[in-house]
C-alpha cells in the first residue's frame, strides 16, 4: 500500500507538537501528529506542566498557604489533606485540556495518528501501534518528542517509596510520605520540593552543584532559598547521592559521596531529563542523538538533515511548556518557507515554586561579565497597597537598565503572581524600551504592578544619587 502524503507530520503532541501542527494548518498545508500516549498532550500535560501546577495551586489553596501572612501560620482550609483531594483537582483540568487539545486539532484539520513513530528514511515514518504497522510520508518533519526522567541504575525505582516525577502520579498510597528527600535542585526538583514542604513534609534537597537554579539571579535564589528554609526544607548542596537502599523499617537512606546519609519516608529523583528518541530510529533518517536523547538543531530549529526540525524539550535548555511552544511554531514556519521573527533572548522563565519566580533579559551575572554599565531598582511587596492586602511580605521586583540610556536590560521578581507580572516587563524589553515607561505611566491601585513604577523611580534615585555622590 502506498504510504500517505502529508506536507508536514509533526511527531508528539506536546507543547511543541501543538503549536507546530496548528501553525502548519493556519498555512493551508495537510498536517499529521502522531503521538504515541492515548491522550494528546504529550508529558506537559499529563505527567508534567498541568499536573504539577494544578498540583501546586491545590496544595496553596487546601493547606491556607498565601493566607497566612493575614491569618496566622496555623491557617488552613482543610485539616487532612489526601492524594485523592489532590488528584480530584488533577484529573479535572487534565481532562479539560486534552479535550481542547483535542479539538484544536480538529478545527483546524490536523490528522492524529495514534502509534509509535520510527524513520524509515528522511521522509518515511513507520507507525506502529497495537501490533500492525504502516507508513506515512512527510515533506517536512519536526521532532517534538520530548523527555522523561533520567533514572540512572543504582536508583532503585519501585515507584512507591523510590520514585521519579512520573511515577508521583500512580502513588497507592493516600496521604503524601512525612519526610522525603528530593535529588535535584533545577526547575523540577525545585518546584516539588516547595509544593511537598508546603504540604508538611520534612523536605531534604540534594543537588550536586554548589547552588540550585544557577541561571536564575542570584538575589532572587538567595530570596527563594530563605523561604524553603523557613518552610523547614534542608538543602545539601555540593552533594552527590551515590546509593539509595530501603531498610526493614520501610525509610530510604541516600549515602552521598562525602560519607553523609539523608533517611527519609520517600525519595524523589528529579535530577536530569532524557529526549524520547530511542525509538524514533534516527540513524534510517541520518540524525544521531546525544548521551542524554538530545537532537541538535541551527537557530531556524533544522536538524543536520534539511527536511526534518526539532523543538521542545528534545532539543535541550530551557525546557519550558512557554518555550516550547512558541519553538514548535518557529520550527513549523521555518519548515514551510514562512518568515518569522525569533527572539530566544526575550523568552521569559517562570518557575512555579513557592514563592514563584519569573524573570526576561539579562541578569546582574552576566551585565558586570559583558562590561555592561547598569543601575539596579527595585520594589518590595511589602511596600506596595497590593502586597499588604494579599500579605505577601517578601515578594520583590528588580529592575536592571543601562545607566546611560536607561534601556530596560533585564526584569526578575520572586513573589505572588510573578509569572504574570513578568510580561508587563517583556514588552517594554520587546521594543528596546527604558524604564522611563513605568516612571511615565499610570498603573491601577492597588495591584502588585505598581512594582514598576516604583522600581523605576527607585532605580533613578538611585542613579541621581550616585551622580551626585
Amino acid at each position: 500500500m502506498e504510504a500517505r502524503r502529508f506536507d508536514l507530520v509533526v511527531i508528539g503532541s506536546g507543547p511543541a507538537g501543538h503549536h507546530a501542527a496548528i501553525q502548519g494548518a493556519k498555512l493551508g498545508k495537510s498536517v499529521a501528529v502522531v503521538e504515541r500516549r492515548d491522550t494528546l498532550g504529550g508529558v506537559a500535560l499529563n505527567a508534567g506542566t498541568i499536573p504539577s501546577k494544578t498540583l501546586r495551586e491545590a496544595i496553596l489553596y487546601l493547606t491556607g498557604f498565601r493566607q497566612r501572612g493575614l491569618y496566622g501560620a496555623s491557617y488552613r482550609v482543610k485539616d487532612k489533606i489526601t492524594l485523592a483531594d489532590l488528584r480530584m483537582q488533577v484529573d479535572r483540568v487534565v481532562t479539560s485540556e486534552t479535550d481542547v487539545f483535542r479539538l484544536h486539532f480538529l478545527r483546524n484539520g490536523v490528522e492524529v495518528l495514534n502509534g509509535t513513530a520510527s524513520f524509515e528514511n528522511p521522509y518515511t515514518l513507520k507507525i506502529s501501534s497495537g501490533g500492525s504497522s504502516y507508513d506515512i510520508r512527510g515533506e517536512k518533519i519536526i521532532v517534538a518528542v520530548g523527555t522523561r526522567p533520567a533514572r540512572p541504575p543504582h536508583i532503585p525505582f519501585d515507584g512507591d517509596c523510590v520514585m521519579d516525577t512520573d511515577q508521583l502520579w500512580s502513588l497507592k498510597r493516600d496521604e503524601f510520605p512525612k519526610s522525603v528527600t528530593v535529588v535535584g535542585g533545577g526547575v523540577i526538583g525545585i518546584e516539588y520540593a516547595c509544593v511537598m514542604a508546603a504540604l508538611g513534609s520534612r523536605v531534604t534537597l540534594v543537588e550536586k552543584r554548589p547552588r540550585v537554579l544557577d541561571f536564575v539571579d542570584v538575589e532572587v535564589v538567595e530570596a527563594l532559598c530563605y523561604h524553603m528554609r523557613s518552610m523547614d526544607v534542608v538543602f545539601r548542596l555540593g552533594e552527590e547521592v551515590t546509593s539509595v537502599t530501603r531498610g526493614d523499617n520501610g525509610k530510604v537512606t541516600a549515602l552521598l559521596a562525602s560519607n553523609k546519609s539523608v533517611s527519609s519516608d520517600a525519595l524523589l529523583y528529579a535530577a536530569g531529563r532524557v529526549g524520547n528518541t530511542d525509538a524514533l530510529n534516527l540513524d534510517a533518517a541520518g540524525l544521531h542523538a546525544d548521551d542524554r536523547g538530545r537532537v541538535r538543531v541551527d537557530a531556524n530549529y533544522r536538524t543536520d538533515i534539511p527536511n526534518i526540525y526539532a523543538a521542545g524539550d528534545v532539543i535541550g535548555f530551557p525546557s519550558l511548556a512557554s518555550t516550547s511552544m512558541e519553538q514548535g511554531r518557529l520550527a513549523s514556519c521555518s519548515a514551510l518557507g514562512v518568515g518569522c521573527r525569533s527572539m530566544p533572548h526575550m523568552f521569559p522563565y517562570g518557575i512555579y515554586t513557592i514563592p514563584e519566580i519569573s524573570y526576561v533579559g539579562r541578569n546582574e551575572e552576566q551585565l558586570t561579565k559583558e562590561g555592561i554599565p547598569f543601575e539596579v531598582g527595585v520594589a518590595h511587596y511589602r511596600e506596595i497597597a497590593r502586597g499588604q492586602i494579599i500579605g505577601d511580605q517578601n515578594g520583590f521586583l528588580k529592575l536592571l537598565f543601562h545607566q546611560q540610556t536607561k534601556k530596560l536590560l533585564g526584569v526578575h521578581i520572586i513573589g505572588e503572581g510573578a509569572t504574570e507580572l513578568v510580561h508587563i516587563g517583556l514588552m517594554v524589553l520587546a521594543h528596546d524600551g527604558t524604564i522611563d515607561t513605568f516612571i511615565d505611566s499610570v498603573f491601577n491601585y492597588p495591584t502588585l504592578a505598581e512594582c514598576y513604577k516604583v522600581a523605576a523611580l527607585a532605580g533613578v534615585n538611585r542613579m541621581a544619587t550616585s551622580s551626585n555622590g
